[in-house]
């Protein structure tokens, strides 16, 4: 049971943090909440950080010896997730911080 979840972690983890930082962007730019001031750039930019940071926390436990598998095959295979994962947040996650952020 815990290699199912050491292999499904890292895209549902990912799949969390962009609908976090997206959402919160939804809602800088939301009409009734109006926040698209001076700090709605930072707040998501900060966003975004906590997300890459937690992603290599995410990897780094995934390959270590006391949280990673016992079985080469699914460290290997949850590790290949773990950096696909984060490359995917920092691939997704990357225009919060260089494009506008309500169109």
């Amino acid at each position: 049971m815990r290699d199912i979840l050491r292999l499904s972690v890292p895209m549902t983890v990912w799949l969390m943090s962009f609908s976090a930082v997206y959402g919160l962007q939804g809602l800088v730019c939301s009409e009734r909440l109006s926040y698209e001031g001076a700090a709605a750039r930072p707040m998501l930019i900060v966003a975004a950080i906590i997300a890459v940071f937690t992603h290599t926390v995410l990897l780094w436990g995934l390959y270590s010896k006391r949280w990673g598998s016992p079985h080469p095959f699914i460290r290997s295979v949850s590790t290949i997730l773990g950096v696909v994962a984060l490359i995917s947040t920092i691939w997704t996650l990357f225009p919060v911080a260089f494009m506008s952020i309500c169109m």
